[in-house]
């Protein structure tokens, strides 16, 4: 696709930068900060695409309106919430014996058995805030108790290039329930709670999820890669492969002694416009990034996410990732409600079961029945209170997982998003940052650990 940088006027003011794409001979004008698009159209071809838009949403209102039809409500009432929680100190799945290592499609420990990974995210330094969400409510010691309690095995704790790179000192207020933190830099605060969850027995995998420290992951072509530097000037925050490969190895420094730090999510949600970013180029720069990262410590397992926004890794088969080191490459896809809107079946909010298992078998799970590699579905996840296209998406999600005994990841702790404090619906804990919210999603996770 391509592009150039140009100057465009809005109403007598002027955006910083924009980035005029030429798509079938058409201007689509992108705004780097902030973000928007216009599209210039004649009034004919906007007629046409409102008349087009008009029929994809009354198919898809339809489609949603059928599954409404299939979904009963005893599905989403939880008997006995209480006996999801893991009585404490009690032997289960949180055990492990480190270092890991893959063979197949499995993540194996030192002692050669499977360690599935169970995970949840933990949000917030790679947002605009650079701390991880909930320590100005609890202590980090007890945030990773309440994560041990539910079940949880191993957290995925992202971080942003931006992050890294400037180290902010932390306001105390974002700090008020961690005392011993205040006054310390973002890096530290990150270090610390990393501790705190390997001191509480659960493996952390770091995740760089984003350039600059903001929300993830919108229309912004600056964060759509590990780097941006062939934008020129239009990012806030640039960003060189070099660079991004310096950030790696500043933060995985701090972890090279603590054997519970498992793991490197080496990019989040990798994608280009319009299918412009080619599992070619992003397998090249992984490969780079693993071998870096396992020369600091050779027992890390290097999780590398399909591209499209990790919903593509069917290319994996003809185009594996290759280390120096064997045996340490986890591929991760992501599955939302949302996701495969760009293809003929639809959103999988609206998709039968066998259309859903087929995209699944096709985009990633074939790695898991030919025992090629293991796959960890790092973000999925649905409010405590889904619609029938939520609800629709996780019951065909969580029957296809356990049909797979897929590795998961869920989305997420947190009750709040950082910006404006707004509620995450998805979140697993209510807003005191340490209150479970058992339902439906609690109880069918707990089967997926047990498996």
């Amino acid at each position: 696709m391509p592009y150039r940088a140009e100057k465009a006027e809005d109403r007598g003011r002027y955006h910083v930068v924009d980035v005029v794409y030429l798509y079938l001979g058409r201007k689509i004008l992108i705004d780097a900060h902030p973000i928007t698009m216009r599209v210039r159209f004649d009034r004919l071809k906007l007629l046409l695409s409102f008349l087009t838009a008009g029929g994809l949403l009354l198919f898809f209102f339809r489609a949603r309106h059928q599954v409404s039809l299939q979904l009963g409500v005893a599905y989403f009432q939880v008997q006995h919430p209480e006996r999801l929680l893991v009585p404490e100190g009690s032997e289960n799945n949180l055990l492990l014996h480190p270092p890991l290592h893959t063979n197949g499609r499995d993540i194996v420990d030192a002692r050669n058995r499977r360690f599935k990974l169970s995970s949840v995210n933990w949000y917030g330094a790679s947002d605009y805030l650079f701390v991880p969400g909930g320590l100005d409510l609890q202590h980090r010691d007890d945030i990773s108790k309440t994560i041990k309690k539910l079940g949880f095995n191993s957290v995925r704790l992202p971080y942003s290039d931006e992050m890294v790179m400037d180290n902010p000192l932390i306001p105390a207020h974002l700090l008020a329930a961690n005392g011993d933190l205040v006054g310390a830099r973002a890096l530290d605060v990150y270090v610390a709670v990393v501790n705190s969850l390997t001191d509480a027995g659960i493996a952390v995998i770091v995740n760089n999820h984003i350039t600059q420290a903001t929300w993830c992951c919108g229309a912004n072509l600056c964060d759509a890669a590990w780097r941006n530097d062939y934008l020129g000037p239009v990012c806030r925050v640039s960003m060189s492969e070099s660079q991004w490969l310096a950030n790696w190895e500043t933060i995985m420094m701090f972890f090279f002694n603590n054997s519970l730090v498992i793991g490197a999510d080496l990019r989040n949600e990798v994608r280009g416009l319009w299918g412009t970013m080619y599992w070619s180029q992003w397998a090249s720069a992984a490969e780079r990034a693993g071998n870096v990262l396992l020369s600091i410590r050779p027992d890390w397992l290097i999780i590398v996410e399909g591209t499209s926004s990790s919903n593509d890794l069917s290319v994996v088969r003809n185009h594996p990732i290759v280390l120096d080191i064997p045996d340490r490459v986890v591929y991760s896809a992501h599955v939302y409600s949302w996701s495969g809107w760009g293809s003929l079946g639809g959103m999988y909010a609206t998709r039968s079961y066998a259309s859903f298992a087929k995209s699944m078998k096709e985009n990633w799970a074939y790695l898991l029945e030919e025992d090629i590699a293991p796959v960890w579905i790092g973000e999925f996840g649905a409010p405590h209170q889904p619609e029938n296209g939520d609800a629709n998406y996780w019951k065909n999600l969580l029957r296809y997982l356990k049909s797979v005994d897929a590795d998961f990841g869920y989305w997420a702790i947190n009750p709040r998003k950082p910006l404006h404090n707004e509620e995450e619906t998805y979140g697993l804990l209510q807003d005191d940052w340490h209150t479970p919210i058992l339902d439906y999603r609690m109880r069918d996770m707990s089967e997926l650990m047990k498996q």
